[in-house]
């Protein structure tokens, strides 16, 4: 299935508008494959097709799947590994000091399916001796229903929870569904999952002392990758923390953010630019 130049334009901007995601020219192979079962579902027999349909009739409910279907990302549990060693070793000890009304706030944006939040958890669950009697809330966001779904059953087939997954956190975490797993409910307890599009106002979700934002700037241009940050800050109490992927940086992109540490220690981790502290 070809994509005609004028299509491509068409849907991409039409993406753009609503999720923020930049499709490159090299990316018609993506569009191609995530639309197809939508193509087949209208009974259409092609993009070109499809984008006539759009025209036409706009209708919601394609909107809302088309952009759903391009927003699927990769993910993983444990994905990249060293944040989660820094959340846990760095990061946790400084929320806990600061924690307000003896409760900790974090947000997992862009969650996907799931693994990131649960993740989270149970590195929550590991270090429950350094939190006293401080309370952990995660909240977990994403712009597709259908991914907030899956992660808020929390089942995984074998293939997934071997990626990135340690054998003994699976075996205390997790119990077998048949030939999926599930995540315990001790686990899924401590995360909330709501649908957020962040370009958009996100303070009904209320304010955080930790950000978890990776692997999602790297699909947006320049002024897209502000605005997401300046929401983001917006929802940061003064001594928060923002976490973004290891291939992901905010130098030359906003200054509401600085770098935690200049050294690799603290890759990655950033600090509202008026916080006078440290980690």
């Amino acid at each position: 299935m070809t994509i005609e130049p004028q299509d491509f334009d068409y849907l991409s901007q039409l993406i753009q508008e609503r999720s923020g995601l930049v499709l490159t020219e090299d990316k018609h192979y993506l569009l191609e494959s995530r639309l197809l079962p939508i193509i087949r579902r209208l009974k259409l027999d092609s993009i070109t097709a499809l984008v006539a349909d759009l025209k036409r009739n706009p209708l919601p409910e394609t909107l809302v799947e088309i952009t759903e279907a391009m927003t699927t990302n990769e993910t993983s549990f444990f994905r990249d590994a060293k944040p989660f060693e820094q959340f846990r070793q760095i990061t946790l000890p400084h929320l806990v000091k600061h924690a307000k009304n003896k409760k900790i706030r974090i947000w997992s944006a862009a969650c996907s399916t799931g693994q990131e939040p649960y993740s989270l958890a149970m590195c929550i669950l590991e270090e429950a001796a350094k939190l006293g009697d401080v309370e952990v809330e995660i909240v977990a966001t994403d712009l597709a229903n259908h991914v907030l779904r899956k992660a808020e059953d929390g089942v995984y087939t074998q293939f997934e929870v071997q990626r990135g997954l340690p054998v003994l956190l699976m075996v205390k975490y997790f119990e077998q569904r048949g030939d999926k797993w599930r995540v315990r409910e001790n686990v899924r307890s401590l995360v909330s999952y709501k649908q957020a599009n962040l370009l958009e106002d996100v303070s009904g979700l209320g304010q955080f002392d930790m950000v978890f934002c990776r692997n999602v700037l790297i699909y947006f241009d320049v002024p897209t990758k502000a605005k997401v940050l300046a929401n983001i800050h917006k929802q940061m109490l003064p001594h928060a923390v923002l976490s973004v992927g290891s291939a992901e940086t905010l130098y030359g992109i906003t200054e509401k953010f600085k770098a935690a540490s200049p050294d690799e220690k603290h890759r990655g981790l950033y600090l509202r630019q008026e916080y006078t502290g440290s980690l």
